[in-house]
């Protein structure tokens, strides 16, 4: 199945299972706005508590805070998002669609690499085992020509991007002929800087309002408060700070679901070290994050670092952590060497002396800064899309029957459990009651009896409920019951008196941060 084919039908799966909704839709919707519905909710809950539980829990000399969304325009022109925050703006005269010109290229350049691939997977078809790819990449002309072209189109793009060359950038897009999706045509405008930050007004009058700015990061918040929490929590170097939040960026192409939204919320850490040593706790996060990634179970093959070519006016390290989602490999987690600049320009712009104070060596500096920065949205995303799986069964007559599952970790999983009385009369319905009554202080679990058992499993195995418990007849002789797994379809029984238990050490948080 294509990439875009999996893509719309996750899209359609969680509508339709009360994962996502578009915002607004009884009014035609918003554009790249979304409403998180009653799994949803959970699921993205799960996943914030994750991330905190990790950083604030296992880590001593980790805090965190609250910030306002709404903050001292000078913050933004402290932290430079006024000047250059900004993406390079394109559009196409025909179509009258707007576009970012370094996806446009990047998105090429791509296309370029798929191309090779397929070259490639040819020839591994066509020798076997006998296969060498390297001599091949090295030795046929087809592949040599392409990977030529993408060479030369990235030297042109990366020192344009350093260079901030816009014009440069039109005649990449130009000189390689990159169309316009929707029109098809070449007739492109000049390239433009388009800043991201939407601004609004606080004040009672219109003369005495003053101009504030939605925050585009929860970064900033960060930073102002460094020695507000310093100082209060009395901590020490190396130390950090985590934030989860909302931030909103007027992004020129909203799209791709989840993936790039005007309104998102941000799980981000910031960790003050000494200068000189910021290189080595870069590399310390990286890794360190990975491995939270990894913890979920998705595959090692699924994720790779991008490092990045160019960066940012605070940084002198940055990279991506990368999953390979339905559209390909994309960015779910930024970590970046942010350097002093941050501490450092709002002691300029705000005439305070931001500083730590070493009493071992009796010196004041400006701390560095390591950053980890996620998208709880795009994270959600990356989970739903590694988790969706559809399946052919094979029925016990020979006929072939399919189901959709969400395999979600289960300690993330918005439903825990479903208890499931086999039929609707001789007191099953009580017993199942009961029994999801008891179970419901330390699990989130459903109660359902529509329809017939197949059907409800069904069910449970698109919302991604990771176990069913079923109560039948058996259940009144002996008090057990039928737990079914939702990953392999296997049934147990068990007594009614151990299904905390079983179920606590299956959904429990500590299962995936003991890995950490």
């Amino acid at each position: 199945m294509a990439f875009e084919d999996t893509f719309k039908k996750l899209v359609s799966h969680c509508k339709e299972y009360g994962y996502v909704f578009p915002s607004s839709e009884i009014y035609d919707g918003l554009s790249a706005v979304y409403d998180y519905g009653q799994y949803g909710a959970e699921l993205k809950y799960n996943i914030r508590k994750y991330w905190w539980d990790s950083m604030v829990l296992l880590n001593r000399n980790i805090v965190g805070i609250d910030a306002a969304i709404f903050m001292h325009p000078t913050v933004w022109k402290a932290s430079g998002h006024v000047d250059a925050f900004n993406d390079p703006l394109i559009d196409n005269r025909d179509s009258k669609k707007r576009y970012r010109a370094d996806v446009l290229i990047e998105e090429h350049m791509e296309k370029i690499e798929e191309k090779i691939s397929r070259e490639i997977q040819k020839a591994q078809v066509k020798f076997g085992e006998a296969f060498d790819e390297a001599k091949f990449r090295s030795t046929n002309n087809r592949v040599l020509e392409l990977q030529a072209k993408l060479d030369e189109i990235h030297l042109r793009y990366s020192r344009a991007m350093k260079g901030n060359d816009l014009e440069e950038l039109r005649r990449i897009i130009i000189d390689n002929d990159i169309v316009c999706p929707i029109s098809g045509t070449r007739n492109w405008t000049d390239v433009r800087q388009f800043n991201l930050m939407f601004s609004t007004e606080m004040g009672s009058t219109a003369d005495g309002a003053n101009r504030i700015y939605l925050r585009p990061e929860t970064a900033q918040g960060i930073f102002v408060n460094f020695l507000n929490v310093q100082k209060s929590g009395r901590m020490k170097i190396p130390f950090g700070i985590a934030q989860v939040g909302k931030a909103f960026r007027n992004e020129i192409v909203a799209r791709q679901f989840l993936f790039r939204m005007r309104e998102f919320e941000q799980m981000e850490m910031q960790f003050f070290v000494t200068p000189g040593s910021e290189l080595e706790w870069y590399n310390y996060w990286k890794e360190k994050r990975m491995k939270w990634h990894l913890a979920l179970g998705f595959g090692p093959e699924n994720y790779r670092f991008h490092d990045h070519e160019k960066l940012a006016h605070y940084a002198n390290a940055a990279c991506d952590i990368e999953f390979k989602f339905p559209i390909g490999f994309k960015e779910v987690e930024g970590i970046h060497s942010r350097t002093d600049f941050d501490l450092k320009s709002h002691q300029q712009f705000s005439g305070k002396k931001i500083q730590y104070f070493d009493p071992e060596t009796n010196k004041s500096f400006i701390p560095y800064v390591i950053e980890t920065s996620i998208g709880l949205d795009r994270m959600f995303l990356q989970v739903i899309s590694a988790a969706y799986c559809e399946e052919e069964l094979t029925k016990e007559d020979g006929s072939k029957d399919m189901r959709v599952v969400l395999r979600l970790p289960s300690a993330l999983a918005p439903v825990k459990l479903a208890v499931l009385p086999l039929i609707r009369k001789d007191g099953l319905p009580e017993i199942a009651e009961k029994i999801a009554d008891d179970l419901k202080f330390d699990f989130n679990c459903q109660y359902d009896d529509k329809d017939s058992i197949g059907r409800r499993y069904r069910r449970q195995d698109a919302i991604g409920t990771p176990y069913c418990i079923t109560v039948d007849h058996q259940t009144l002789n002996d008090q057990t019951v039928t737990i079914r797994y939702r990953d392999s379809m296997l049934q147990e029984r068990v007594p009614v008196s151990g299904l905390r238990d079983i179920i606590s050490e299956k959904v429990s948080l500590k299962t995936l941060l003991k890995e950490l």
